[in-house]
């Protein structure tokens, strides 16, 4: 493949390594009826002043499937924890003991479990729609490459052809990453 045309490929793979890294992150937040410190990644604690994430505050460890321990590294961060975890409406209730702070992950009903393996495949298909519009982008440029820099009409389809393999490797990839979901969400 000539240079011009791998550029524009690499350049869009880089999309669409960037959208489903983005759908995994995205998923980390579900709450799936097992405690993981990704569950407070939405909670932003007041820290003198600046909205801070509580793993920068705090040691948040899973001592536990259905709990979630935080121990703040200053003892008069606790109420502001509790509130903060509060405040983000999460499902949490956090309880302390003066020294840690200790949040129960409730089991999902089957009604629940549903509605988030609903809204993954959702997730899912806008990750998809993302790294179609990247290949769309690509065959553009591509496109714009052959008419105007002189690439090859040879060269073009031969990148063509290659964000296609691209794409479906992303698609593939999209796929996986939401059925290990499913399967996760489903898994009592």
């Amino acid at each position: 493949m000539l240079p011009k045309a791998k550029e524009i490929v690499d350049a869009a793979a880089q999309k669409m390594s960037a959208a489903v890294d983005f759908l995994e992150e995205d998923l980390k937040n579900y709450r799936v009826g097992k405690a993981s410190p990704a569950l407070l990644n939405p909670v932003m604690v007041d820290y003198y002043g600046t909205a801070t994430p509580v793993a920068q505050v705090a040691s948040v460890t899973t001592p536990d499937a259905r709990t979630i321990a935080i121990q703040p590294w200053e003892r008069n961060l606790i109420g502001k924890i509790e509130k903060a975890i509060l405040d983000a409406n999460i499902g949490l209730t956090p309880s302390n003991n003066g020294e840690i702070i200790r949040c129960m992950v409730p089991a999902l009903t089957e009604e629940r479990r549903k509605d988030l393996i609903k809204k993954a495949k959702a997730q899912g298909e806008s990750t998809k729609v993302s790294v179609r519009n990247a290949r769309r982008d690509g065959i553009d440029l591509l496109k714009k490459a052959q008419k105007n820099e002189g690439l090859s009409e040879d060269g073009e389809k031969e990148g063509e052809a290659e964000l296609q393999k691209v794409t479906d490797k992303w698609v593939k990839q999209v796929d996986e990453v939401i059925a290990a979901k499913e399967k996760e969400i489903l898994t009592v």
